[in-house]
């Protein structure tokens, strides 16, 4: 059976249906992870993934974030947002309002 390289080109002279393209997701141990932080954030800032692992067993991936446009904690512009208060009002909302003792009271005194 011919398998594929990490590049994802069949090994094999002869076109075969059993390749598939594999990502090799490179390996690296949480030593050289301290002594290589920044190069290895920026590594994946630029797409590529990482397996970290502890005592030779994986234990965590390093991947890069999704895009800020997708991310929630963008800052938006007023229109951008505005469609999210053109609901229909709640018509109970002050009856609701109402029912809350307005009554101002000092937390602290006795």
């Amino acid at each position: 059976m011919s398998r594929s390289s990490s590049s994802g080109v069949c090994s094999s002279s002869r076109a075969c249906s059993t390749c598939a393209t594999l990502e090799s997701v490179e390996s690296i141990g949480l030593r050289e992870l301290r002594q290589n932080a920044s190069e290895l954030v920026r590594r994946v800032e630029s797409g590529e993934e990482l397996t970290i692992t502890v005592a030779g067993r994986p234990s965590a991936r390093l991947v890069p974030l999704a895009p800020a446009s997708t991310s929630p904690r963008t800052w938006r512009t007023y229109e951008q947002i505005a469609d999210l208060w053109s609901g229909v009002s709640d018509s109970e909302w002050e009856a609701d309002r109402d029912r809350i003792d307005q009554t101002l009271r000092d937390p602290w005194a006795q």
